[in-house]
């Protein structure tokens, strides 16, 4: 892609994702400037590219984080109930506590991380609070264990909602989990196989949209025992 790149440091990454034209609003960039990637990937946190984080999974290359941000950034508003499905090491769950904290707080903010790998709950735990102890003590931000595809009932429904691993079609349940008025980006297609960005709106009516983005490349949406 013509956006690749290296950043000698994690703000000269983000300034050259905002030259690129992935990155097209200040906000979005504040909050991945203030997310330093170093905390979140082990390897090469400033490569444009997919990092290993252990337990067989990758942190998504920087530009897809910026797209997710870019994409949902008007959902990411005080007092919304937001989901990052897959959260990993943290990353993507991080920037959307900062980009919402920006814009105001709030007391009925929660933005929730769900993975189905303790051991990596356990890392995006203490990821987050070698990043910025404050975010999960504030108890807005909160990471769980738990199957994804299934979502988390309990603090439904969700003005946002982000997947970082493919379903292979439509995921009904996190729709159902979709606040009215709210939005889903989530890639769907079979592994290996062709895959693309889907973006699901719900009207105020409950009646849902979808929009194809862009052809993408991700692990399968699963848990461990399938």
């Amino acid at each position: 892609m013509a956006w690749r790149s290296v950043g000698a440091s994690n703000e000269d990454l983000i300034r050259q994702l905002k030259e690129y034209g992935v990155i097209g609003s200040d906000a979005v960039a504040k909050a991945m400037i203030e997310t330093d990637r170093k905390f979140y990937s082990p390897r090469n946190p400033y490569m444009d590219a997919p990092q290993p984080i252990g337990g067989g999974v990758t942190i998504s290359a920087p530009h897809m984080h910026a797209f997710a941000l870019e994409y949902l950034r008007d959902h990411l508003q005080p007092g919304a109930h937001i989901l990052d499905v897959g959260s990993g090491s943290g990353y993507l769950t991080a920037c959307f506590y900062r980009y919402v904290k920006a814009k105001g707080d709030h007391p009925n903010t929660k933005i929730v991380g769900i993975e189905h790998q303790s051991s990596l709950v356990q890392m995006s735990k203490a990821n987050l609070n070698a990043d910025d102890r404050s975010m999960l003590d504030s108890e807005k931000l909160i990471i769980v264990e738990g199957d994804g595809r299934k979502g988390h009932p309990s603090h439904a429904p969700y003005q946002a909602i982000h997947v970082g691993a493919a379903a292979p079609d439509t995921p009904t349940e996190l729709i159902n989990q979709l606040a009215n008025g709210g939005r889903l980006i989530v890639p769907v297609g079979p592994e290996g196989g062709s895959q693309y960005m889907q973006q699901y709106d719900k009207d105020a009516n409950g009646k849902v949209q979808m929009t194809r983005l862009m052809g993408v490349m991700y692990v399968p949406l699963t848990d461990l025992r399938s």
